[in-house]
């Protein structure tokens, strides 16, 4: 698992309009995503990654980076993602747990926010520091009548005036970074298309870095995720038609970066042979062979249509 493959699958994912990735935590996180007729730009410096007007993903190779693809299966379907996991031990950001001004931001995705004022939101994440980025007065007076505070202690005046203010979200994690540029949406409002940001105070009580249905080996925490076009869904999670094309690609992906013991269950129900015994927990061994079965039908339909009637 050189840094050079490493590099080659990120690369190739950014070349790809298709492609959604999140950075984050179970709870808090952003996402990037673009239309493929949207105007792009490189970064100014050697991170890997791109601008559009409403956000921007920049990443770095870090050592310890690792690559792991995955699917989870459920009742209707199945979805997948390739998880980018640091070690446990060198994952920590700030893990502040009060809204904290961090200065300028120096490492901003495109140069005119340098000279913008960063602030932590102080929610304690284990591998991400959420942030809030201004130059806007009157954001940056509401933002430091709440700092030194929780985020969600009565009367901060933070999360009441968020949309309004509309400050850039700035979600950091040692393998980079997931600007959103995009209006916040008003409490109660539909979710916008593209990059956007949530925080779900409810779900961030459990402490977790991950959903105990994503197959994260011990030791490792998924900082980031990129989220290849799925065969049966499309940007907006709206069904589709199956797509054999979208399946073979992302097959590729869990060949070369996924966990060989879900891959051995996986295979084995797909020609409905007995599950075998792996390293992997009765949880993951369900869901990756209910992903089969589930593709083995839209596989099945595709094989139909190919061969005609007769």
């Amino acid at each position: 698992m050189s840094a050079d493959a490493v590099e080659a699958l990120l690369r190739g994912a950014l070349a790809c309009p298709d492609t959604a990735w999140s950075l984050g935590s179970f709870g808090a996180a952003a996402t990037f995503s673009r239309d493929p007729d949207e105007p792009v730009r490189a970064l100014p410096d050697d991170r890997l990654g791109l601008s559009t007007a409403r956000g921007a993903v920049a990443l770095r190779i870090v050592p310890g980076l690792r690559p792991l693809a995955y699917e989870t299966g459920f009742a209707g379907g199945w979805n997948h993602a390739v998880a980018l996991c640091l070690p446990e031990e060198s994952c920590a950001m700030g893990r502040r747990t009060v809204v904290t001004e961090l200065g300028p931001d120096g490492a901003a995705a495109r140069t005119q926010d340098r000279g913008d004022v960063l602030f932590d939101l102080g929610l304690g994440l284990a591998a991400v520091d959420a942030c809030l980025r201004t130059r806007d007065p009157q954001a940056l007076a509401c933002l430091r009548a709440g700092a030194g505070r929780p985020l969600f202690a009565p009367g901060n005046p933070i999360l009441q005036n968020l949309a309004a203010l509309g400050p850039h979200r700035v979600f950091c994690a040692r393998i980079g970074r997931i600007e959103v540029y995009a209006p916040i949406p008003p409490e109660g409002g539909p979710t916008p298309a593209g990059p956007r940001t949530h925080v779900l105070p409810q779900i961030l009580k459990a402490g977790r870095t991950h959903a105990a249905t994503a197959p994260i080996p011990a030791g490792r925490v998924p900082c980031a995720a990129l989220h290849p076009p799925h065969p049966c869904k499309d940007a907006a999670g709206r069904p589709i038609p199956f797509d054999p094309g979208r399946h073979a690609a992302f097959q590729a992906l869990l060949a070369a970066w996924g966990d060989p013991h879900l891959l051995a269950i996986k295979h084995a129900a797909a020609i409905g042979g007995a599950l075998p015994e792996t390293g992997a927990s009765r949880r993951h061994a369900h869901s990756a062979r209910r992903a089969a079965e589930a593709q083995a039908r839209h596989l099945a339909v595709v094989e139909d249509c190919l061969n005609g009637p007769g």
